[in-house]
Formats: C-alpha cells, structure tokens, sequence
C-alpha cells in the first residue's frame, strides 16, 4: 500500500471514531451547546499535545532503563492526564466559555477524544504500514471500544471535579481538580496494568471502562442540576 493510502486510512481510522464518541458527548450539552468553533480547537489541541506527550513518554521510558515497570506505567498515566487537562485548560476552561459545570466535562472529553484520535491513527499507521491491514480493522475496533473511551473515562473524572466544585472557594476547586487528576492517573494506570496482565480476556477488561462510562454519564446528570 502506497505511503499516502496508509496515511488517508490510518487518518480515517483514527479520527472518525473520535469524532463518532465526540458527537456522542455532545448531545449531553444540548440545552446550552458549546460554540462548534471552539470544540474544534479543543479537539485538535488534544491532537496536537500527542506530539509533546510522546517525547516525554520516551524520556520516562529511557529513565526506566528502557523497561516497561509498575513506575513506567504510573508515569506515563501522569504525563497523558496532565496534558490532556493543560490543553483542555489553556484552549477552553479558562475562557470565559466555560460558564456552568457541564462544560468542564464536556471540554475534558473534547482534549481527551483529539488525543486518542491521533493515538489511535499512529498505532494504525504502524500496522498498515507494514501490511498488517487486517490486523489494523482489529485493532481500530477494539480501541474504539477500549483505550479510546478509557481516554473519555479518565479525563472525564478531572471534568467531573471541576464541575462539582464550579461554584465553591477557590481553595476548594484546587483540592477537587488535583483529586480529579489523581483519580484519572488512578483509572489510567489500572486500564494499562490490566491490559498487559490480562491481554488473553479484553473483554474483561473492557467491560470495566463500559461500567465506567454507565458512572460518567449518571454523574453528568448530577452536574446538571448542580447551581450556584
């Protein structure tokens, strides 16, 4: 296959899905929809922060003595929730967009749906580009269902804190966000444990980020009727 169709099919495969869970989330927003304009920022800022996430993923990677150890896996679950939330935050929370709880979570998902669309691409353009094409429709789908929405899961939590404390002290939304963050270093770094120890049983292990989708969505309910 020519360079530029792996490209184009690994594009299509990473992004379209993420797209597909974006509009997805969005429908929870319905009543005071964010400005398409700047989903898109957020959503392609997620993309982009791939490209910073990674060099640091390799120096953590280096550090480790080139092994992938409980500590490994610990910090690059740091590095991709602190990021996700840096470009969630810099593109959209501290705007004044971001005007009611919802949309902390809404912005969170948008960060973390741009970053697993390029994640998923480059794991696709390494399979495709080496014939493995079948074996690429495989994985597309099995991170459509898994590692994309552990993504949403994990980033949706820092959302989450964010929104229940939208309306409190200042002190208080420093201490709900960085819980927020430990949560999703927590979910992350569980996901990536079980993937490497249960890699015969994915369903198992996708199942676990399904029930945590179920948890998200009830807790969008609940941010709903926060108020001031």
């Amino acid at each position: 296959m020519s360079s530029l169709n792996t490209i184009i099919f690994s594009l299509l495969g990473g992004i379209l899905p993420a797209l597909l869970w974006l509009w997805f989330w969005l429908k929870e927003d319905r009543l005071h929809p964010e400005p398409k304009t700047r989903i898109l920022l957020v959503f392609v800022a997620g993309m982009v922060s791939v490209f910073v996430v990674l060099p640091f993923e390799k120096f953590v990677y280096s550090l480790t003595l080139s092994s992938i150890s409980l500590i490994t896996i610990i910090l690059w679950a740091i590095t991709e929730e602190v990021f996700k939330f840096i470009t969630a935050y810099f593109t959209a929370l501290k705007n004044k967009v971001a005007d009611e709880p919802i949309d902390a979570v809404i912005y969170m998902i948008t960060a973390a749906l741009g970053f697993s669309a390029l994640e998923n691409t480059l794991f696709l353009f390494n399979l495709i580009d080496t014939g493995l094409f079948s074996e690429s429709i495989i994985t597309g789908n099995s991170r459509f269902l898994g590692a994309t929405l552990l993504h949403v899961a994990s980033s949706a939590t820092i959302g989450v804190m964010i929104a229940l404390a939208f309306y409190k002290r200042p002190l208080i939304k420093k201490v709900f966000l960085c819980t927020g963050i430990a949560m999703s270093v927590l979910l992350h770094t569980v996901f990536n444990l079980l993937i490497l120890k249960v890699q015969d049983d994915l369903f198992f292990v996708f199942t676990g980020v399904w029930v945590l989708i179920v948890l998200l969505i009830v807790m969008i309910e609940k941010i709903k009727d926060v108020r001031s």
